[in-house]
């Protein structure tokens, strides 16, 4: 693999030596990585059309000699870029899609310019380390599983740890995600007059109707941490027309995997409960790939809280963090596979929380520009503290070893088994 233009400085760094080349090389980048943030903010595209978003990405990378591949997992808009050729394999996840109408509300423009300042840090020392630096371009993390479908290709086969940073509204060392998936309901009716011959109809509204009446009667008997929320896709076209078919998306979120079949069969079974009453015909499709909950690395997590309390940062303690929620992601999967942390960074956001339209404002901000670069540093250091220690570093290669060996990569039905389509 190419070793571009970067120097290094000794075969035998200190840490002291190490951190400072770390920090030095986000310095020299931080102008470009900030003008990367605020790019991708400015052009938001939604998940598995990323193509302006992954191009902005992979020219700065080859540009900094990188070996770029593009395409990767059959996916358009995935890519790797690689520097270095150790055997430790640092794996920068780099997230880039937007949502619909509020653009970049999750910070994933942060996302990406961190992985790319902590890949352009670790280059530098990448020799001395013994590393190959991987930054890998996972597109589709707000729905389709982008990461999920690259673990299932072999993407994060010979990786040794998996790092990404998160933006928030509070330093997080350790945050909590819930397992979740996607389900679409498909009701077939039949359509009539619905003043002139309404008894020849078979309502797929009425369908929907009841099912929503039982999803909410189910919710007071809800499991701790087990969520639902769906909306209506097609209701019907016209008053004076029974409604011939409807469609509703639900997301179904649960503290583990467990717990998310139990709450998926309970769900089903209301869908079912809509079909039965009204006649109509019916249908349940997986949307995206079950997401499992994190699980991130202990040791990990602590020497990014390490590395961020350093930066001047105050995370949350250790027993709070645990129980911060942020939602659900599919680097929950990557974590059940490698080891991997998911913190999440402060950005200033005023009483906005992600998903909203104040805090897409906030990505890109000041604070926001600070996030990219305290993020880059504080991922790269935390490699670079995996690697120097001989222990850890034994350990995360023998995890490597021992999936390597055993030859099984797990999809994401084997996380949570799933019903599909019925």
């Amino acid at each position: 693999m190419s070793t571009g233009p970067h120097q290094h400085r000794s075969e035998c760094p200190t840490g002291a030596d190490v951190h400072d080349t770390c920090r030095m090389a986000v310095q020299r980048h931080g102008s470009a990585l900030i003008g990367l943030s605020r790019s991708i903010h400015a052009e938001p595209e939604l998940s598995f059309v990323e193509h302006r978003s992954a191009g902005k990405l992979t020219e700065l990378l080859a540009a900094q000699g990188f070996h770029v591949r593009t395409g990767v997992a059959g996916l358009d808009t995935a890519f790797t870029a690689d520097y270095g050729s150790g055997e430790f394999v640092v794996g920068l996840c780099a997230e880039y899609d937007a949502l619909p109408e509020i653009g970049h509300a999750c910070g994933h423009n942060i996302i990406a310019a961190a992985a790319v300042g902590a890949g352009l840090a670790l280059a530098d020392v990448a020799g001395e380390l013994g590393l190959t630096v991987r930054v890998i371009g996972t597109p589709a993390e707000e729905t389709g599983g982008g990461k999920v479908l690259m673990l299932e290709h072999g993407v994060f086969d010979d990786v040794a740890v998996a790092l990404l940073v998160h933006p928030g509204t509070e330093d997080v060392c350790t945050p909590r995600s819930l397992a979740i998936t996607d389900l679409e309901v498909r009701y077939t009716g039949r359509a009539a007059h619905a003043a002139a011959a309404p008894e020849l109809g078979v309502n797929a509204a009425d369908a929907l109707t009841v099912a929503q009446v039982g999803i909410g009667l189910l919710r007071q008997h809800l499991e701790q941490h087990q969520m639902v929320h769906g909306i209506v896709t097609a209701g019907g076209t016209a008053p004076n027309i029974v409604p011939a078919s409807t469609t509703a998306v639900y997301n179904l979120r649960a503290a583990d995997c467990d717990s998310l079949q139990r709450l998926e069969n309970r769900i089903r079974a209301c869908f079912e409960a809509g079909a039965t009453a009204t006649g109509c015909g019916h249908e349940v499709v997986q949307v995206s790939p079950v997401y499992a909950e994190l699980a991130c690395d202990e040791w990990l997590s602590e020497a990014y809280r390490t590395a961020i309390t350093g930066l001047g940062r105050k995370p949350l303690g250790r027993a709070v963090a645990r129980e911060w929620v942020i939602g659900s992601t599919d680097m929950g999967n990557v974590s059940h596979e490698v080891p991997a942390v998911h913190p999440t960074i402060a950005v200033e956001c005023g009483t906005a929380v992600n998903h909203q339209a104040e805090f897409a404002a906030a990505c890109a901000s000041a604070s926001a520009d600070r996030a990219v670069l305290d993020g880059a540093l504080a991922i790269a250091e935390t490699a670079v503290a995996a690697a120097m220690d001989g222990e850890q570093r034994a350990r995360l290669l023998a995890a490597l070893r021992r999936r390597s060996e055993s030859g099984v990569r797990r999809s994401s039905k084997a996380y949570c088994a799933s019903g599909g389509v019925t």
